[in-house]
């Protein structure tokens, strides 16, 4: 099992961002990484051309990182209510799912990706919920999500 040293160009998820010199199997790196140029070989010559890569990696995450804080406050402004139907038990038909909140979020003009919504279960319950929403390894807020029953709406 013979490994190689490349230099990443972009990032992937399972190796690391550009500009990491990783290992990996020659294979690997022969048949996929190189030709599709995603990295190149780890010289001597290569080597010294990494300050470039690193220099736009940090710029690159920078803006990321300026983005994600603006989107975060935008969402903590946000209050969100939804209704549901709700039995003579108090048993709500339906839920708030990730689905109804990405599509809240995306009608108030926020573009996110939905599995940034860190919801473990739908919301069945009456009242207000915490929704944790990650936007970036370093930024994450709170969502506050007010579920009503129908019956509550219709006497508001």
């Amino acid at each position: 099992m013979a490994l190689t040293e490349v230099i990443l160009r972009e990032k992937i998820n399972s190796l690391g961002a550009e500009a990491d010199v990783v290992k990996v199997k020659a294979g690997f790196a022969r048949n996929f990484l190189i030709p599709s140029g995603k990295a190149y070989e780890a010289t001597k010559g290569n080597l010294r051309q990494i300050e470039n890569l690193q220099a736009s990696r940090a710029k690159r995450e920078a803006a990321e990182l300026t983005i994600a804080q603006d989107l975060a406050g935008k969402i903590a402004r946000l209050k969100p209510k939804f209704t549901l139907d709700v039995g003579k038990n108090g048993k709500a038909f339906g839920s708030v799912t990730s689905i109804d909140l990405h599509k809240t979020l995306q009608d108030k003009g926020i573009e996110i990706d939905r599995t940034a919504i860190q919801l473990d279960k739908p919301i069945k319950s009456t009242g207000k919920t915490d929704v944790e929403i990650k936007l970036h390894a370093e930024v994450s807020t709170t969502l506050t999500v007010t579920v009503s029953s129908s019956d509550e709406a219709s006497a508001e």
